[in-house]
């Protein structure tokens, strides 16, 4: 199923939709308050926002989260025009790597249960600088930027966000706020896996076979055009349903995953020199015996261990369990995989920057919708490699 991703920030208030946060921990202001700041006179704006984890009940519509502010040199405060959705999000909302991205947030409350609320999801964002720190020399006031927001990081379901001029990057003038919001997150996560962690570009890719479980979403049919615009060969697991999208992108072989063993059919082909596994689980053993033999090849998880550990088993212990996982399957005994190296790929470390998303064109359909039921869109991702 294509990745559902869009939410265009819109002025309009939802009616019924403007809850307070009652079981927040954290107290917010009572109305909104007007500073003297010449760049932000608000000091509370409009924003989705979660005031504890749980299911879609604790998302809530609020004028009264605090506007970020201008605290660094390097900062850049954006006004948010359109932001997007992630698995991510929906993820984070139900208290996925809480823990471990609260240390990052202030390791100094790390023990101070519910500090992080009011947390305001999105990954992506699109829209126009209002301020800037002492030291930014790459941005100024009116300059329309996109990024991807660090998910220890306040988001951009916001009016605005704040985020250093290092995770910005320029708008292409080309693109919409609309259709450039829809993109940094995915675009980012797929150079990282495939370039940084799995070492391929345009001059190393054209004699590889790379294989992309979980290939429909997001990552996934980004990662097959930059795969198929440098030449690789390409197989992609996904449901009959989304056959038709990942081979309009370039798949050149598509395995069903409700047709069958998804071992067993692809035990039947030549092996990979790189998979990209978008899914985890049972799909990471099964990946240990499709790769290529004494030939380097690598197998990369976007579904790390580390921050699921940490939530169910506390920092410490979590960290050193992942840490075995990772030490028990990287380093084989003599076999025909002692030469293949597995890398974990974590989603948290991911930023947005110029040079990962120059040069590449977008055509996005998205349809309109509710703010309080995002549907499904199709996306389609045109990559031009001039």
């Amino acid at each position: 199923m294509a990745l559902a991703r869009r939410l265009c920030w819109c002025s309009a208030k939802i009616a019924g939709s403007s809850k307070p946060f009652a079981s927040a921990p954290c107290s917010l202001p009572s109305r909104r308050n007007v500073c003297s700041s010449p760049s932000m006179r608000q000091s509370c704006m409009s924003a989705w926002a979660i005031g504890q984890y749980g299911t879609n009940e604790v998302l809530r519509y609020s004028e009264e989260i605090p506007v970020p502010t201008v605290s660094s040199p390097s900062d850049v405060m954006i006004k948010v025009h359109a932001t997007s959705l992630n698995p991510l999000d929906v993820l984070m909302r139900g208290g996925y790597g809480a823990k471990l991205l609260k240390l990052r947030r202030d390791p100094l409350s790390v023990m101070d249960s519910g500090c992080e609320f009011p947390l305001v999801l999105g990954r992506d964002v699109s829209g126009e600088v209002v301020d800037c720190g002492s030291e930014v020399t790459h941005f100024a006031p009116g300059d329309e930027v996109w990024a991807a927001v660090p998910p220890w990081k306040q988001g951009s379901l916001a009016e605005y966000v704040t985020l250093t001029e290092y995770e910005v990057s320029h708008k292409p003038e080309l693109l919409s706020h609309t259709e450039a919001a829809s993109i940094p997150y995915v675009a980012s996560t797929a150079v990282s896996a495939l370039v940084n962690a799995g070492g391929l570009c345009r001059d190393t890719s054209s004699d590889k076979r790379v294989l992309i479980t979980g290939g429909s979403g997001g990552v996934g049919t980004f990662s097959i055009q930059l795969l198929k615009a440098w030449g690789a060969h390409v197989t992609v697991t996904c449901s009959q349903n989304a056959e038709g999208l990942v081979r309009g992108l370039g798949a050149d072989e598509v395995v069903d995953y409700t047709a069958g063993d998804v071992a067993e059919q692809l035990g039947t082909m030549e092996k990979f020199d790189l998979i990209l596994d978008n899914i985890g689980g049972d799909t990471e053993q099964q990946a240990m015996g499709l790769l290529k033999p004494w030939a380097g090849a690598k197998y990369i998880t976007l579904v790390t261990p580390l921050l699921l550990n940490t939530d169910s088993m506390g920092l410490l212990d979590g960290a050193v369990n992942a840490g075995f996982t990772l030490h028990t399957k990287a380093i084989q005994p003599p076999g025909p995989f002692v030469h293949g190296s597995i890398q974990l790929v974590s989603l948290a470390r991911f930023s947005c920057s110029s040079h990962t998303l120059s040069g590449l064109l977008w055509t996005c359909h998205f349809p309109l919708g509710d703010h309080s039921a995002i549907e499904p869109s199709s996306v389609k991702l045109l990559v031009s490699t001039e």
